[in-house]
């Protein structure tokens, strides 16, 4: 059942509900959306929020897709490593008969 939690971005309050064993990974995504947030706007106050909202959600939906392609390229480097291994050792285990 979820609950509410407050997190701050941008020196605005929000309130979300969230499972309780998952707020601190809440809490975590708020940090790094607020540090982000005020990295995009820096030092002008003036800039809007929706814009400096829409960029932060952008760069880190970039950083998803990178960290996704890298995980494909590394589970497939994994299996082809794997069945390799397998081919060896069934090769062996043939071998010993």
């Amino acid at each position: 059942m979820s609950e509410p939690v407050n997190v701050r971005i941008l020196d605005r309050e929000f309130t979300v509900g969230v499972v309780p064993e998952e707020r601190d990974s809440l809490m975590a995504a708020a940090t790094l959306l607020d540090a982000r947030m005020r990295e995009i706007r820096g030092g002008n106050r003036m800039a809007g929020l929706d814009r400096v909202a829409v960029l932060a959600a952008l760069n880190l939906a970039h950083e998803l897709l990178q960290l996704r392609g890298q995980s494909e390229q590394r589970d497939a480097a994994l299996n082809r490593t794997l069945t390799d291994l397998n081919r060896k050792l069934d090769g062996l285990f043939d071998a010993a008969r």
